[in-house]
């Protein structure tokens, strides 16, 4: 390793984020024949510049009259930055193929924002990069170019703004309640606190809080749904960990998550969205961890988001492979592609099993960690809704997924194998996930606590077999007697219907309803005649809220509302 000066190393503007971040724009500007190199020297080299910096805080800027921290660096932060910056080399060598420079710039801006966040060490530079990954992340939906990808865009712009806005109320009223902006824990304890905390649970996707992931999540670029489940939902969970760890509420919060999208998971057509489904049930399994709070069930959340990583960007890429070549990735349009694509059906299963914790897979190793400290803590409804979850996440995303793309009745489907830098990337992913699961020490050796665990117990292993023995044979019991939902071409109707239909509905209906008084009051006005305006300024005077002169702040306020509730009742 390469021997930095001190002083250097504590430079605000010698930061793994900014390096990604600039490293975005260079590449906006420079010729597309080096954005190969780019995309994957940019993270090599931040991931390099990361282990060089010493533990502690770092980078310190005086800001709109605060004492801002650029940089901390501790366990914590140093593993959530670190899998981000593989997350962000294994994304662009599978976006290689891409000659999209507007997908490649918006990828590792998105990305450098995302770590700058995880290594923030005050609630101002946190919003900042906040914000930073709403703006840049949106550019990989739009990129697709398609009506439906601008409007749900959209939606998920105001969403993300919204939960920016959030941050920055709860800070402001977290600053004049404690005279501090450090992002240390944070609690349920002051309004500033609540805020902050829904914040941090819209960009977790919450219950009822989440439909944002399956609107938006299938509606990006191949490469771009990739790019995405990586960062946003992981930063927040990092974020719930940095200033909400052991708040009771967030174990039931969690244990929610991860049972409700297993019934939306197994009845969704689209497979891209049964495994946005099943990434808010795997974050739940983070969230109870951090409910817990105790050194092992934090360091079980940050393993998991570790592992989830790279298992879910395995079996994005996947089905970014099959969306590549047939140009669908409907489990009823699909079948038989393991005779054309070989390959990307293997790395598809290996994800498959690293996600359902098949023993000698990473979510074996990491998993099992959250369940044991349920267990010690005596949390056994939460446990039990664990383990439901687990046997449920083989149905739907262990099983459903690879069966109905690659092995389901032949849809007579002759293609291509996906392009060389998609296995690449695919074979990396799945190495690591396999190499996590045989040996699990150097991840333990990174956690933000020191380990003295083992996963492979023989209690533990042979309970997770039997658990998934019981779960693949009730999915064959239930699709060789007819049970199982059939794979038909429809949609889904969740909590957003109420935005997406409801509101609209309701709010063209108010509109027609206004515009109906108007015409009777002008009518009614015009056999009143045209003395009657007079009159009713004479009797009611014209010192009402209306008439009365605003502040230009006040009005940007109103209409910066206005706007947002527009935004959000339209698309």
């Amino acid at each position: 390793m390469t021997d930095w000066p001190s002083d250097l190393l504590g430079h605000p503007l010698l930061s793994p984020a900014l390096l990604m971040i600039v490293g975005g724009f260079v590449l906006a500007a420079s010729p597309r024949q080096v954005h190969g190199v780019w995309l994957l020297a940019i993270p090599a080299a931040a991931l390099a510049l990361l282990w060089q910096l010493p533990l502690g805080l770092h980078g310190e800027i005086s800001l709109f009259g605060f004492d801002l921290t650029m940089l901390r660096i501790d366990g914590l932060s140093r593993i959530w930055a670190t899998i981000f910056l593989i997350g962000s080399f294994l994304s662009g060598l599978y976006a290689l193929h891409v000659r999209d420079r507007i997908q490649h710039v918006a990828s590792l801006i998105y990305a450098g924002a995302a770590i700058g966040a995880v290594l923030a060490g005050d609630l101002v530079t946190l919003f900042i990069f906040w914000e930073g990954t709403a703006i840049s992340s949106v550019f990989l939906i739009w990129a697709r170019r398609t009506v439906r990808a601008h409007i749900v865009g959209l939606r998920y712009l105001v969403i993300q703004v919204t939960s920016g806005l959030l941050l920055m109320v709860g800070t402001i009223i977290h600053y004049r309640a404690t005279g501090s902006i450090a992002f240390n824990h944070l609690g349920l304890e002051t309004a500033g606190g609540w805020l902050i905390f829904l914040a941090f649970g819209i960009k977790a996707a919450f219950p009822l809080l989440h439909n944002w992931v399956q609107d938006a999540y299938p509606e990006a670029t191949v490469t771009g749904t990739v790019v995405l489940s990586i960062f946003t939902t992981k930063l927040a969970i990092y974020s719930l960990a940095r200033g909400y760890a052991g708040t009771e509420l967030l174990i039931t919060v969690g244990a929610v998550m991860t049972i409700f999208p297993i019934f939306f998971a197994v009845i969704e057509n689209d497979l891209r969205r049964v495994l946005a489904y099943s990434l808010n049930n795997q974050l739940g399994f983070m969230v109870v961890g951090i409910g817990i709070g105790t050194n092992l069930a934090i360091n079980g959340a940050a393993a998991h988001a570790f592992a989830h990583i790279l298992y879910k960007g395995l079996l994005f890429m996947s089905m970014g492979a099959v969306l590549h070549r047939v140009g669908t990735v409907k489990a009823s349009e699909l079948g038989g592609l393991y005779k054309s694509m070989p390959w990307t059906a293997a790395f598809c299963i290996v994800g498959s099993m690293s996600i359902s914790a098949f023993p000698l897979f990473s979510g074996f190793v990491t998993k099992s960690m959250i369940l044991t400290a349920a267990a010690e803590q005596h949390h056994w409804i939460a446990w039990t809704a664990l383990l439901l979850a687990s046997a449920g996440v083989l149905d739907h995303s262990g099983i459903k997924v690879p069966f109905f793309s690659f092995f389901h009745h032949d849809v007579g489907w002759r293609v291509k194998e996906a392009p060389l830098n998609m296995l690449l990337a695919m074979g990396a992913a799945a190495f690591l996930c396999i190499g996590i699961g045989v040996y699990p020490a150097p991840l333990y050796a990174i956690l933000p606590f020191a380990v003295d665990y083992s996963a492979y117990s023989t209690a533990h292993v042979i309970n997770q077999l039997q658990l998934l023995l019981f779960a693949a044979l009730a999915f064959v019991v239930l699709f060789r007697n007819g049970w199982y939902p059939a794979e038909i071409r429809g949609l889904n109707l969740d909590s957003d219907w109420v935005y997406r239909h409801a509101l609209p509905a309701m709010a063209a209906r108010i509109h027609r309803a206004l515009v109906a008084t108007r015409e009777h009051a002008r009518a009614k006005l015009g056999r009143l005649g045209s003395g009657s305006y007079g009159w009713l300024k004479s009797h009611y005077g014209s010192t009402g809220a209306l008439s009365r002169t605003w502040t230009t702040g006040v009005m940007l306020l109103w209409a910066g509302v206005l706007l947002a509730l527009y935004l959000v009742i339209y698309y």
